[in-house]
């Protein structure tokens, strides 16, 4: 699987671009916002997105989700339905921040454990890994070694766990549980920051020791 990635918004989160090369289909995961940035790098990567995958319904990661969905007429497929309230609340989520109001939407797919997404010839496996929200998932691509892994984990940390429904403990668990075992060899592409590996955060993540 392919990846490109573009950071949008003052939260410096990942949208991911991910795309099968034999196909050239092609997903955007978490567009957290500045919706003409990512149509202007998709044109220039001469990409057409048919769908639109979130890890869970944080703002900063949905922002600019239903806006691209009808620009592409694309399908929105996940999270996990325990992530519902985060969704509804997106324009409470809006005012809190500060930011232009973002109105809530529902999913045309929600995903849980043992789902798979089909982006061309690449299958994701998705994995539910609550914590950060409770209804947060992540996409796998066994045969590439290659985890979205959304706000759970990140280059030497994790995400946060004070937001309504988080957990520490949960979110540890997920990533002890749930990512690790997947092998030390898999890349993963961050919410926010830059790449890493498992087998790296596995040794020195000061969360995971």
């Amino acid at each position: 699987m392919n990846y490109h990635t573009i950071p949008v918004t003052a939260f410096a989160q990942n949208c991911s671009v991910i795309w099968c090369e034999a196909t050239r289909d092609a997903a955007l995961v978490d567009p957290g916002g500045e919706a003409e940035k990512i149509i202007q790098t998709l044109q220039q990567l001469a990409l057409t997105p048919s769908q639109i995958l979130l890890t869970h319904g944080h703002l900063d990661h949905v922002g600019a989700a239903a806006e691209l969905a009808a620009h592409y007429q694309a399908t929105i497929v996940g999270p996990h339905k325990l992530d519902a309230f985060w969704l509804e609340a997106l324009p409470t989520q809006s005012r809190m921040f500060g930011l232009a109001e973002c109105a809530s939407f529902t999913p045309d797919l929600w995903l849980e454990e043992g789902d798979s997404v089909q982006v061309g010839e690449v299958s994701l496996e998705v994995l539910h890994t609550p914590g950060h929200t409770p209804g947060h998932i992540v996409f796998f691509d066994r045969v590439g070694r290659l985890l979205v892994s959304g706000d759970v984990i990140f280059n030497g940390g994790v995400g946060r766990s004070d937001f309504p429904q988080g957990s520490h403990a949960a979110l540890i668990a997920s990533i002890k549980e749930k990512l690790l075992p997947l092998g030390d060899d898999v890349t993963f592409l961050p919410g926010h920051g830059s790449l890493s590996t498992l087998g790296r955060e596995r040794i020195s993540n000061p969360f995971l020791q």
